[in-house]
């Protein structure tokens, strides 16, 4: 089947494909060994690991596809049943269609009680309203709690300063059993006490902790006649999306247990695209299915942990419905509203996990009722983003740490479940849409959010794709293109098309120069090269100058930047190291990308500031006493992994700046799940607990590239490791948090394509393989294997595939073979291991220990360098000299 995104014609595919794959798994692993949470996938996943870690896999090149992770074709049906609840039958039944139905039933459920006519409620605090989708504002106050509508809540305004109290009171005594809790399932209070009032005192009826339900009946020791109630919340957030208390209704009365019929299938990994639900029959009275999504475990509940239904302020609650008719149906969930303003659904979804709920919302009623009995014959998803099967990967890599290899499949899947079509409905609402995108393939955010294109998440995820998938290169162009078409006057490029294309990053219009180098590089695209330059030098020679203060770094505060963000919205300002380490970056880029056009006076005038910009850092942001580049050259002081690692791989720091502030690193951001991008919490509090993968890639490339390959490979583990072995297990993660948790709850994207810097960091340094020219006319072979023993692979080139594979056994013969595609030449750079060696090409001396006999043979840095490597399958053997 031809990886088409939905609602996209057929492309084609690149015109050298590789001849030599057979064909292979459709997806090895369901999951990652090792989760940390209990379902039925979890029991499938253990035993799907390829070897045990760190094991040699089996040296043979068809070995690659047992790891490949994309589904065998666009329809994915779940893997197994996490748990089921209330009157289910045959749950298991889900997971063989064809067979016997899973039905549900739910009786009725009974009227609750409602407080007399005159009845008031107060709060200590509630929140500000916010607009609705009708413009009108969404009130949160106490009066809510016993309105009798379930889609309305009081949402306190307390975080920490406890307690918070919502009191209810009557015209005249109540004789009360107790009372009944009805919250939003994302702020369900989880310690609180009920109080009734005797005429000259408040009693305490009633203590609860721990409460995790959204629904809590409320017992009192006996039944009490009084005329107020009063709830004090002492601690709330009790599910893991909450941060404030949400009651929805508080029922004067005690209702029975919630009894809603819920079963929970297991997709066996994050998957993305439209849910499938086929429906046998239903019983007459239109009753209601919920969806609940979600990637994780953590964060199932009865509502999604993510809806762009949320952001736009449609009151579906959080989930998807539907009103299954008596005769049954084939529901595929699309956005969108079944009758009115009723029955809504949000459509595509990224999710591992989905829940199914007979019950309705009562602002859903009379279309959809909570009760009845439906009979569900099949769950599946129609799979919408890029199908990476074995065959179509154009750029492979193995090697002897079975570790290494599950992590970069795991991130090439990552990579392609936001590779998508641009879709209205499909996006991220906060005004993203765009009539220029709409229909183009993209490279998305992640796969539940954002879905919308950031240029800077381009700088890794753009890079994984050209290097497993050169068919879908396109998927970068179009993102390129399109913020460029957005220029602002002033030379200034948007982010993604968010907000209308107007979000201020202070950084991003970087990252669109040095991706834009990036795309040309491993496609020789050099219409895109000239028809784009325009604006690469209007961003270059307008916009950032007019940010450049008179010690020649960029500053953000100037020309109206204070309010700028950058890729994590945090509140720096002034010289940034990171900013100005990128901007020396982008400008030698540009340089390149000038020569390549033939433009050699631009090409000179931006090395030239790349140059005084570097020096400008060394100046006045090197923290000699701490050994390592401050994040900003005011304020407190502090050190930041993205500055400090771009310092490096921008050629800013010499080789003592580099090993310094690699070393002052180790000795402050080392954690358990990666290295933190802070090295102290005085930007925020918990910024030095705090793993983004996206800025871990630049310092994965700078320990690779300083001689330090062991040093990146344990990062890779620490990092890569700990997000394969957690839930949802194989994709990348936004970013990590405290104790290793998903860094902003519920929200955080678990498959996200701006963390998938294990493909490139394995690939270009570890196995070696760089594009030196555009279109790799020439190129560059320079293995850092470390420890590990050997390594193979193969990156996709518009002139064929260049293929690697070196064996580095510990004291032995570096051997290395290189199959190089016609039309381009390169260098290939061995180890020596501090040893004199001899260095032999296709059986034939080419370096005897002291002097070059062939290929202008050189010593440097620990290598041995060859060049004019042309053409043709190529034999290294490195062996030690006398």
């Amino acid at each position: 089947m031809p990886n088409t995104p939905a609602g996209e014609g057929p492309r084609a595919t690149g015109p050298q494909r590789r001849t030599l794959m057979k064909a292979g798994l459709g997806g090895a692993a369901l999951a990652a060994a090792g989760l940390t949470f209990g379902s039925a996938g979890a029991a499938a996943a253990a035993s799907s690991r390829v070897g045990p870690a760190g094991s040699a896999a089996p040296h043979d090149t068809g070995d690659w596809h047992h790891y490949v992770q994309g589904p065998s074709s666009r329809t994915v049906r779940p893997v197994g049943v996490l748990r089921s609840s209330g009157a289910v039958t045959a749950p298991e039944a889900l997971l063989a269609p064809g067979g016997a139905a899973t039905v549900l039933k739910r009786p009725q459920p009974q009227q609750p009680p409602r407080w007399p006519d005159g009845t008031t409620a107060t709060a200590s605090s509630f929140h500000a309203p916010n607009g609705g989708d009708d413009g009108q504002p969404r009130t949160y106050d106490a009066a809510n709690a016993i309105d009798g509508d379930t889609g309305t809540f009081w949402n306190d305004d307390t975080i920490a300063a406890y307690p918070d109290t919502l009191t209810v009171t009557t015209a005249a005594p109540l004789s009360l059993p107790g009372i009944t809790l009805l919250s939003n399932s994302d702020g369900a209070p989880s310690d609180f006490t009920v109080q009734t009032w005797d005429g000259s005192a408040w009693q305490t009826a009633a203590t609860v902790t721990g409460n995790t339900d959204v629904r809590r009946a409320v017992p009192f020791g006996s039944t009490v006649s009084t005329t107020q109630v009063r709830i004090n919340v002492t601690a709330d957030q009790s599910t893991p999306q909450g941060e404030f208390t949400r009651i929805n209704e508080v029922y004067p009365g005690l209702l029975p247990a919630d009894d809603v019929p819920r079963v929970v299938v297991d997709f066996g990994k994050v998957v993305v695209g439209y849910p499938h639900i086929s429906f046998s029959s239903a019983s007459g009275n239109s009753p209601g299915v919920r969806l609940a999504f979600s990637e994780t475990v953590q964060f199932l509940t009865d509502r999604s942990d993510f809806t762009r239904s949320d952001q736009s302020g449609v009151p579906s609650q959080g989930t998807d419905q539907f009103a299954v008719p008596a005769g049954g149906a084939d529901w595929k969930d699309t956005k969108g509203y079944q009758s009115g303003t009723q029955v809504y659904a949000d459509g595509l979804h990224g999710f591992r996990y989905l829940q199914i709920s007979l019950d309705a919302l009562a602002s859903d009623a009379p279309a959809a009722q909570p009760w009845g009995e439906v009979s569900v014959d099949a769950v599946w998803l129609d799979f919408t983003a890029y199908l990476g099967t074995p065959e179509s990967y154009t750029g492979w890599f193995l090697s002897s740490d079975d570790d290494l290899n599950r992590y970069w499949y795991g991130a090439a899947y990552t990579n392609e479940l936001v590779t998508d079509t641009f879709r209205s409905d499909d996006i991220d609402p906060r005004g993203a849409d765009s009539p220029t995108l709409d229909g183009k393939l993209v490279l998305q955010d992640g796969a539940k959010r954002d879905r919308d294109p950031y240029v800077g998440d381009l700088a890794v995820s753009a890079r994984t794709l050209y290097l497993t998938h050169d068919d879908a290169a396109a998927a970068a162009r179009d993102v390129l293109a399109d913020l460029a078409d957005h220029q602002r006057a002033d030379g200034w490029i948007p982010p993604a098309s968010i907000n209308g294309y107007t979000l201020p990053l202070f950084d991003y219009p970087l990252w669109w120069v040095t991706c834009s180098w990036d795309y040309i590089l491993h496609t020789g695209d050099r219409g895109y090269a000239t028809g784009y330059y325009p604006h690469l030098t209007k961003v270059l020679d307008s916009w950032y100058p007019s940010v450049t203060d008179g010690d020649g770094l960029l500053s953000k505060g100037l020309n109206g930047t204070s309010g700028y963000g950058d890729y994590a919205f945090l509140g720096r300002s002034g010289q940034i190291t990171y900013y100005n380490a990128n901007y020396v970056q982008a400008l030698n880029d540009a340089a390149s990308l000038a020569t390549y056009l033939g433009n050699s006076a631009d090409a000179a005038r931006w090395t030239a500031r790349a140059g005084t910009v570097a020096a400008a850092v060394n100046a006045h942001l090197w923290d000699a006493a701490a050994g390592a580049y401050l994040d900003s050259s005011s304020g407190a002081a502090r050190h930041a992994q993205d500055g400090n690692a771009i310092a490096i791989t921008a050629g800013v720091a010499d080789a003592g700046r580099a090993a310094s502030a690699l070393a002052h690193l180790d000795a402050t951001t080392v954690l358990p799940y990666g290295n933190a991008f802070m090295d102290n919490d005085t930007i925020f509090d918990g910024a030095s607990q705090r793993v983004y993968a996206f800025t871990s890639y630049p310092e994965l490339v700078a320990r690779f590239r300083s001689d330090r390959a062991d040093s990146a490979l344990d990062q890779i583990r620490r990092t890569y490791g700990w997000m394969d072995t957690h839930d949802p297990g194989i994709t990348s993660w936004e970013g990590i948090g405290p104790d290793g948790s998903p860094y902003e709850g519920a929200y955080t994207s678990m498959a996200h394509g701006w963390s998938t810097g294990v493909v490139p960091a394995l690939t270009n340094e570890l196995l070696g393989v760089q594009p030196t020219a555009p279109g790799f006319s020439t190129w560059a072979v320079r293995p850092r294997p470390g420890s590990v023993a050997w390594a193979r692979g193969q990156v996709p080139t518009p002139r064929g595939p260049l293929a690697v594979d070196w064996q580095h056994p510990r004291g032995g013969t570096f051997a290395l073979t290189v199959r190089v595609p016609r039309g381009t030449t390169g260098s290939i750079a061995v180890p020596t291991d501090g040893r004199a060696v001899t260095v032999h090409v296709d059986g034939k001396l080419a370096w005897n220990g002291s002097k070059a006999k062939a290929y202008g043979a050189k010593a440097q840095d620990g290598y041995v360098v060859l060049d004019g490597i042309t053409a043709g399958t190529r034999t290294v053997a490195v062996r030690p000299a006398g």
